[in-house]
């Protein structure tokens, strides 16, 4: 794609992407020297304040998907698109966070978990359950992917440089900072990350209001000029948003599951007190609100693109927002709004290094090989060490996928991203909901249920068993509605039944 970037944006978005990294090390270095065990890094050893925990949930679940890759969707599809990522989902989120935070919380800081597996592990008192969600995170890395593409887009648009040269950049050095960090530095750089998030926030849904000028009506009518649908609350001719089956139920399933991750459910824990969590909710859900909206921002870039090229040359979908921004805003407001983009990715980011990598070591390492790596004492340096190498192999997996998915996405890296998150909580979610909300849950029925949930999910999605998902692209909330569903009937059926079972034996 042609450069919209002059020399004079280029320049000044070296010098604020230099500035942003030493200020990033400052804080990491700070955290680093206080990180004496795998617990550090993993849940940290400093008091936070529950606005600094808020915000980093705030900046942690919205991440380059939010303000990058989702609003291409919306610049591809229209309203339906609105009204699916910007209005049901965060809304079924917010409910999830509120029913699931404190439960998850009273559990986890009780048996002292570090992760989501040892969260599973314990709640069900099985070492081999927890094995099996520390080797199923593995399906996360495809959102770090999603994040790494999409930094990738915006700095080369940004800086006008080769995307490959821009990948290994951000993977070097993000992977690189996260082998030291851990928590403590990164609820602060979170913070910090969530209050530049805001500010390009509002900078970015403000910069539409030229579309304005003849009220919302006028806005309508010039979306309605973009072509069939585009102004619609549902779209035949895409394969995200075709009806409300689709928008609204599907939505709703995924975003009471969404909170299910481990790099978002388990911010709760890095609070020290109970009392902590009504505030953490409430900072956490208002800046949300603000986040979530900034996909309205997808619209803005089709009006001002409306055949989604510039001088002959097509945008790709993941480069919209990017393009916009470049072309939009004046030199000073568009290298601060390209920063608050790649806090939006670094954000989630660090939090999915920070989380993944613990599980690998705690989780997945450690049952499997801790008597031969530990033998001659030193355990918690040598845990710390494992721990950083861990980092460099997902960093290694992350940067070639990531190229892949440059060089040949299946039209968004925001669709190879979704299959494997999607897979992954929709296994987690019944052992989380029962966890919380039943009483003597056996093993047998969370185990069978998250393994019907993966089974049924890529079933689905791979073998084009639904009506939905007979497209080239398909849409993976579908596969994970119904992997949801199928293994919530499962698990309801066979805890009732074991339970009666028991009753009257």
């Amino acid at each position: 794609m042609n450069s919209l970037a002059s020399q004079d944006q280029i320049t000044a978005t070296w010098v604020l992407v230099i500035g942003y990294m030493l200020v990033i090390l400052f804080f990491v270095v700070r955290g680093a020297l206080k990180i004496k065990t795998i617990s550090d890094y993993a849940i940290g050893n400093i008091s936070f304040s529950p606005v600094a925990v808020g915000l980093a949930l705030a900046a942690s679940m919205t991440s380059a998907a939010t303000f990058i890759i989702n609003p291409g969707f919306i610049a591809l599809y229209g309203l339906s698109g609105v009204l699916s990522f910007g209005i049901v989902m965060p809304l079924a989120i917010f409910v999830a966070l509120i029913l699931f935070t404190k439960g998850f919380r009273k559990f986890g800081s009780n048996i002292k978990a570090l992760t989501m597996a040892q969260w599973m592990g314990k709640m069900y008192d099985s070492k081999i359950y927890a094995l099996f969600f520390a080797f199923i995170s593995l399906l996360l890395v495809t959102f770090i992917v999603l994040i790494c593409v999409g930094l990738t887009q915006v700095l080369s648009s940004a800086l006008n440089a080769n995307p490959t040269y821009v990948l290994l950049g951000v993977v070097v050095f993000v992977f690189g900072y996260m082998m030291f960090g851990g928590a403590n530095s990164m609820v602060y750089t979170n913070a910090i990350q969530a209050s530049l998030m805001f500010i390009v926030a509002v900078i970015l849904l403000g910069s539409g209001t030229e579309y304005f000028v003849g009220g919302v009506d006028g806005f309508y009518q010039q979306l309605s000029k973009i072509g069939p649908h585009f102004s619609e609350w549902t779209n035949p001719d895409s394969f995200l948003f075709r009806d409300f089956f689709e928008i609204v139920f599907c939505q709703i399933v995924i975003g009471i599951a969404i909170v299910c991750q481990p790099h978002i459910i388990t911010k709760s824990l890095l609070l020290k007190s109970d009392r902590d969590v009504n505030r953490y909710l409430l900072v956490g859900i208002l800046v949300l609100i603000v986040f979530f909206q900034v996909v309205f921002v997808g619209l803005f870039a089709r009006l001002r693109f409306p055949e989604m090229s510039v001088a002959g040359e097509p945008i790709p979908m993941d480069g919209m927002v990017s393009a916009y921004v470049v072309d939009k805003f004046s030199v000073g407001v568009g290298v601060v709004v390209i920063l608050g983009l790649i806090s939006a990715g670094l954000s989630t980011l660090e939090g999915l290094i920070q989380s993944l990598s613990t599980t690998l070591t705690t989780d997945l390492f450690n049952p499997l090989f801790a008597k031969r790596a530990y033998r001659n004492g030193q355990r918690d340096k040598r845990e710390i060490m494992v721990n950083k190498l861990i980092i460099v192999f997902l960093g290694l997996l992350s940067f070639g996928l990531s190229y892949q998915q440059l060089r040949s996405p299946n039209l968004s890296v925001g669709i190879f991203a979704q299959n494997g998150v999607y897979a992954y909580f929709s296994a987690a979610f019944v052992p989380v909901l029962f966890g919380m909300f039943l009483k003597q849950v056996k093993l047998k029925t969370v185990f069978v249920s998250s393994i019907v949930a993966l089974v049924v999910h890529f079933l689905v999605y791979y073998g084009k068993f639904l009506p939905y998902m007979k497209e080239t692209v398909n849409n993976p909330a579908i596969a994970s509605t119904a992997a949801i569903l199928v293994s919530l009937s499962i698990g309801l059926i066979l805890h009732f039944s074991t339970n009666k079972v028991a009753s009257h034996v």
